[in-house]
Parts: structure tokens; sequence; C-alpha cells
């Protein structure tokens, strides 16, 4: 895996504003956040994506996620939050390290703007059938 900050900050190089950490989780606020509060929850286990992470290690981040988005929400006063995880650079995944981010979103339109375009199935119920075979 390719030196991060993340890595960085793991091992003390780079401060942060810690908010949680545990024995396999580290959640500290984003330095360029898209709103107040925006939180990134790693894993202290190193894997680019996430499906290189161990399952030990996903099911650490599991148990703590909605603890972390709870103490967002609570702090923050917001009432809605998007949580986004990017895997490789075709996905907008800028940091080479697992990260979610918990990112609040506001009335006043801060937070994350998501353009969604739906495709449908193109070949209907059959292409849907051979994929579900495959997965």
């Amino acid at each position: 895996m390719a030196e991060t900050v993340f890595a960085k900050i793991l091992r003390g190089e780079i401060p942060c504003h810690r908010i949680y950490e545990d024995d396999a989780v580290l959640a500290f606020l984003d330095v360029n956040p898209l709103s107040r509060g925006h939180t990134l929850v790693i894993p202290k286990e190193p894997a680019e994506t996430l499906d290189q992470l161990s399952d030990d290690a996903a099911a650490a981040l599991g148990r703590v996620l909605p603890r972390i988005a709870r103490a967002v929400l609570a702090a923050t006063g917001a009432r809605a939050f998007n949580v986004l995880q990017n895997n490789g650079a075709s996905a907008h995944q800028a940091v080479f390290h697992v990260h979610f981010h918990i990112i609040p979103k506001f009335d006043d339109g801060s937070g994350l703007g998501i353009g969604w375009k739906p495709t449908g199935l193109a070949n209907g119920p059959e292409l849907a059938k051979a994929i579900a075979a495959k997965l």
C-alpha cells in the first residue's frame, strides 16, 4: 500500500482533530469539510479499498459508524447526513486508504451534493438474472 496522509495521521506525524479512537478505528474531522462536522472514519489496518479490508477491520468499522454518526448529529444539530465511501480513482477516491465520510446535511444546502443518473437494466430481467447468477 502506498504511503498516505492517513498513515501519517495514524503514526502521529500529522495532527488531526480526533473524535474517536479504539484499537482498530480512528475518526477525525476532515480538513477540507463539505459541511460543519464532516468526519472521516478510517481503519487502522492498511487497505486501499474496501474489498481489500479484512473481515475483522470491516466489522470494527461497522460497529462504530452508527455511534459516530449519532455523535456528529448531536454535536452539529444536523438532522440528516450522508455516509460516503469511494474505492479507486475512477470512483473519486483521493486518499488510497479505506475511509468513510460522515457528512452532515443542513438546510442551508451545505453538505454533499449528489448527481444520480439511474439507467435501469439495459436488457431487462434477463441481464439482471445473469448478473445475480454471477454474483
